[in-house]
């Protein structure tokens, strides 16, 4: 065994230590701790020539502690409670009550799924710790694929070999525009009439597969889109859609409530789909944390086999 490893007493010594410790009297620590008081003696004597002092101060009227005792005796206290919760925690932890889980997540997932997700994931497990770290698709797929983060909530091109996904979002897209613009005065818009106006999108390499509807469904409506920004994340798209440079697309279930100076209107005719799923690694071994979090997150797309 290593020699860091080597310890010249056993666990059982700094349990009998404690109790004298805590009783200040060695026939009273004996009867909790179930054993004869010389035997009791005698461990504490092992003790206290394996350390090399002395950790009593023994009279016929008391029993004290020695300033060696003292300061073992504070070390020695946490450590046995750490011990003895330390089951309890590795129970916990196998049962997915308790652990760490990285997420990812997109603009539109906080817009609309994920904080109700979030909020019954804390109310059934509040011991687990959740890092939640916003990103475009394509980080997310490559954190996936890397192992930085254990799920995703993003938005599909196709089926991703060795990844398992459930659809949250499927919605055709509507238009976000300044609320003082003249179009913003009709109940619903077609991509034809908007031709004239800037477009604020973001950068094609982060969502290859919704880039390429939106671009699908202005050529199927005979139109071609003037795009003035590309940003990310998705909240500056807003602002700058709130400062009059343009409009952008918007899934209903994130329209609502908007933010003073825009206004929403639905597309009649051609309109880019968005998709939104949550996705993790499949195969190997699980961990926990997580699936107790895709109970939560997918619920009929994930079984872990507990009762």
């Amino acid at each position: 065994m290593p020699r860091e490893y080597q310890y010249p007493f056993e666990l059982r010594h700094l349990v009998y230590f404690r109790e004298v410790a805590r009783q200040l009297h060695f026939r009273k620590a004996a009867e909790t701790l179930a054993v004869a008081q010389p035997a009791l003696s005698r461990q504490i004597a092992q003790l206290e020539a394996s350390l090399g002092t002395e950790l009593f101060v023994r009279s016929r009227r008391k029993v004290e502690l020695t300033a060696a005792g003292r300061v073992l005796a504070e070390r020695v206290e946490p450590m046995l409670r750490g011990l003895a919760a330390l089951p309890a925690e590795l129970r916990a932890l196998t049962e997915g009550e308790t652990g760490h889980v990285r997420v990812g997540f997109t603009g539109l997932a906080m817009a609309t799924v994920l904080p109700g997700i979030l909020r019954e994931f804390h109310r059934r497990y509040p011991q687990i710790r959740l890092e939640l770290n916003e990103s475009p698709t394509s980080a997310q797929l490559a954190a996936l694929a890397a192992g930085e983060i254990a799920c995703g909530f993003f938005h599909p091109d196709a089926t991703t070999p060795g990844l398992r996904t459930r659809e949250l979002l499927r919605e055709k897209n509507g238009v976000l525009l300044p609320a003082d613009h003249v179009l913003a005065r009709k109940a619903s818009l077609r991509l034809k009439e908007l031709v004239a106006v800037p477009w604020v999108l973001f950068p094609r390499a982060h969502n290859p597969g919704f880039y390429d509807r939106i671009l699908a469904a202005f050529s199927k409506a005979g139109a071609t889109p003037r795009i003035a920004e590309e940003v990310w994340p998705r909240a500056n798209a807003v602002g700058l859609v709130r400062a009059g440079l343009g409009a952008t697309f918007m899934c209903p279930s994130e329209a609502s409530p908007l933010p003073e100076g825009v206004a929403f209107r639905p597309l009649e005719g051609p309109a880019p789909e968005s998709r939104l799923v949550v996705g993790w690694r499949a195969g190997g071994a699980q961990d926990p944390a997580l699936e107790s979090f895709l109970e939560v997150a997918a619920p009929n797309g994930f079984s872990t086999g507990k009762n």
